[in-house]
């Protein structure tokens, strides 16, 4: 017997209620007293980071076992905690450190693969375990029920920043119970059904759009840009600034390796991705001008490296889901004879490329218009962060904005564009693109 839609979510250790975001909020301290250093040192973390202390403190930390970790969400705080360092470690100082010491290399590496995920500073890092709620609040779809539980900066522009992503993941529940229904529903052939689900879907996706659109209530575009976007960065393509091999992760007595991560992004988000599948929305990789490359085996594109970065549960779902995906075949499908199920699925699609249209527009507001105004006067980069140099402090040209990287290491606006391009083509059906 086939299991229902909504037992796989608890296979995968999803929530029907959030989705990919825990349904109860993660630790907020380790209840431990072994790891009282670690726990001092992240409460401490904005402080350190901005009075450029971070590395020396880091530096005096004991090596701590990750033997004592009991639980799944142990395990998760006591990677929060190491991804939080390894930003902060990397880049506050005068120049970039190209070496992780042992105190956070070992644990990390320990947590990294307990939870199936890259040992850097993720999505998951900062979004999925990474929040709270408020004294006397239960909604996590509203930011202002939330607070992050650590931040680099301690400003209200990188918490808001995070919080808005919180509040997507927690919206996203409904859709991904929505859409599992949906796949049950075309695998039955019940016309009703899938266009009732894809109805409701496309419902969900317009009002994740609109938290979306609150990003601008309570973060602000150049503190973003000049004093929280450069301390997420990851270390992939920054030999200019002294990182041509990475960074090398210490584990002691003359062990250790020289890694290159992509920073944290959006494109980590398991719910975006799931999106693309249900709805076998195709991406490609993407060339180095960012024209469009066939795909190849050998040549898979960043939203499929992405994948490396989330959690091994998450990814897992996400594999499981691309051989159950058949929503848009069936709307393809001569045999559909109710034409509402074809103008339901384009509904969601649409509701998806808007989206990506409103993501669009955000990256323009908080990267690319301060990418082209003078340093303020007030920026941290004035004394010394030194990514300021990927954050150019004059004008720049469209050739300059073409060249901007995000967090994760794309090519940021070709990479957007043609994702969402590539949204909107998967409501082209043959005999529509033909006419």
């Amino acid at each position: 017997m086939p299991a229902r839609p909504l037992d796989v979510l608890g296979d995968y250790g999803l929530s029907a209620r959030t989705g990919f975001l825990p349904e109860e909020a993660p630790l907020t301290r380790l209840p431990d007293d072994y790891y009282e250093p670690w726990e001092d040192l992240i409460q401490n973390l904005a402080q350190l980071v901005s009075s450029y202390k971070i590395r020396s403190r880091i530096d005096q930390l004991p090596l701590l076992k990750t033997s004592r970790l009991k639980t799944e969400e142990e395990w998760r705080r006591a990677y929060v905690i190491m991804g939080c360092c390894v930003q902060a470690y990397i880049w506050v100082g005068e120049t970039p450190s190209d070496r992780l010491p042992p105190q956070i290399t070992i644990p990390l590496l320990d947590a990294a693969s307990y939870l199936g995920l890259a040992p850097m500073n993720t999505y998951a890092t900062i979004v999925l375990w990474n929040y709270g709620l408020l004294p006397g609040e239960s909604d996590p779809t509203n930011p202002s029920n939330l607070r992050s539980t650590n931040t680099l900066t301690g400003t209200r522009t990188e918490e808001w920043f995070y919080l808005i992503s919180v509040t997507l993941e927690a919206r996203g529940g409904p859709i991904i119970t929505e859409l599992l229904e949906c796949m049950s529903s075309v695998r039955q052939g019940d016309d009703a059904a899938v266009v009732a689900s894809l109805e409701r879907t496309a419902c969900h996706i317009v009002a994740v759009g609109a938290l979306l659109n609150r990003m601008y209530e309570h973060c602000e575009a150049q503190p973003f840009y000049y004093d929280v976007r450069p301390l997420l960065s990851g270390t992939k393509g920054h030999a200019s600034l002294g990182l041509p091999k990475g960074v090398f992760y210490d584990e002691g007595d003359g062990k250790g390796s020289w890694r290159q991560y992509a920073g944290g992004s959006n494109a980590q988000s398991s719910l975006i991705q799931f999106l693309d599948v249900a709805l076998s929305v195709k991406h490609h990789a993407t060339g180095q001008d960012g024209t469009l490359r066939r795909p190849s085996p050998s040549n898979r594109g960043f939203i499929e490296e992405m994948r490396q970065y989330m959690p091994g549960r998450h990814r897992d779902f996400l594999c499981h889901m691309e051989k159950q995906a058949h929503i848009r075949e069936y709307a393809m499908s001569t045999e559909v004879s109710d034409p509402r199920v074809r103008a339901a699925y384009i509904e969601a699609v649409a509701a998806l490329t808007q989206f990506r249209n409103i993501h669009l527009r955000i990256v323009a507001r908080y990267i690319i218009s301060p990418s082209r105004q003078p340093v303020p006067e007030n920026s941290k980069l004035k004394v010394g962060w030194n990514l300021a140099k990927t954050a150019p402090n004059h004008n720049v040209g469209e050739e300059d904005v073409a060249k901007l990287q995000g967090t994760g290491g794309t090519k940021l606006m070709a990479f957007l564009k043609q994702t969402r391009d590539e949204t909107s083509m998967a409501a082209k059906f043959p005999e529509i693109a033909s006419r």
